[in-house]
């Protein structure tokens, strides 16, 4: 399973929020390229770059951090927040984004997302399914969807999606451990067909809060966890995530 730190933007400083809340926001670096490194040193080689910012406005706002970030490590970068059109792809993909995650725009205008993924592969493009009682949420959070999680996810699997972004909204940022029911439910529905061909690639994210819940998810089957206010709150010591990269 990979570890996916991850890195949250607003006014380009490394923030963390509670539940999505914009007024919950901490400030824990202003220098996000120097997160970025710390993670590389300790062995990490994924990041997760979230664009709050652009999640508000409703297009690219940070990608000067993202090309920032890429130029300077060797990290493989995901980037969502508020990508809404192709030119906002272009200037993520140009500015050092390996893949982008979109969430809302699958919800407001699946087929652009879908035209996204016909014309990237499946390999770049990956789907954020971020939801709050199963229902699932967009604008940064700042909206519920009448959407149901598990048909949305599955609709966009029979569409060739196969990286797959799943946060809780109500655990994200509490530090009281992820949804591993709603994880193992969605691979349990969704990740295996008949032949035992798996399907999904499910990344966990939200409220991973020690050490033991990581091998716990693997064993699951997510093929990653993003992992955020455990590690800059020492919940989660980066000796400990070094040694679970060697490991693994």
């Amino acid at each position: 399973m990979r570890i996916i730190p991850a890195i949250d933007i607003i006014n380009g400083k490394c923030v963390r929020l509670s539940k999505g809340d914009y007024a919950t926001e901490i400030v824990y670096n202003e220098n996000p390229l120097e997160v970025a490194k710390m993670f590389e040193a300790h062995g990490v080689k994924y990041l997760h770059l979230v664009d709050l910012d652009g999640a508000k406005a409703s297009h690219i706002v940070n990608h000067k951090v993202l090309e920032n970030i890429a130029s300077n490590t060797n990290l493989s970068i995901d980037f969502g927040g508020g990508l809404k059109s192709d030119d906002d792809l272009r200037i993520a993909f140009e500015s050092g984004a390996n893949q982008i995650t979109g969430g809302s725009i699958a919800v407001k205008n699946p087929d652009i997302f879908k035209s996204w993924l016909q014309k990237y592969g499946a390999d770049k493009i990956i789907l954020g399914a971020d939801a709050l009682d199963e229902k699932v949420a967009v604008s940064g959070w700042l909206e519920e969807s009448d959407k149901e999680l598990l048909p949305f996810i599955q609709n966009f699997v029979k569409e060739g999606i196969r990286y797959i972004i799943c946060t809780d909204i109500s655990k994200d940022g509490m530090l009281q451990g992820p949804s591993f029911n709603l994880y193992q439910k969605i691979l349990n529905e969704t990740n295996v067909t008949s032949s035992g061909v798996e399907k999904i690639k499910l990344i966990a994210s939200g409220g991973i809060s020690t050490y033991d819940e990581l091998p716990r998810l693997a064993e699951m089957g997510c093929e990653g966890t993003i992992v955020g206010k455990a590690i800059y709150e020492h919940r989660i010591s980066m000796k400990q995530i070094e040694n679970f990269i060697l490991n693994n």
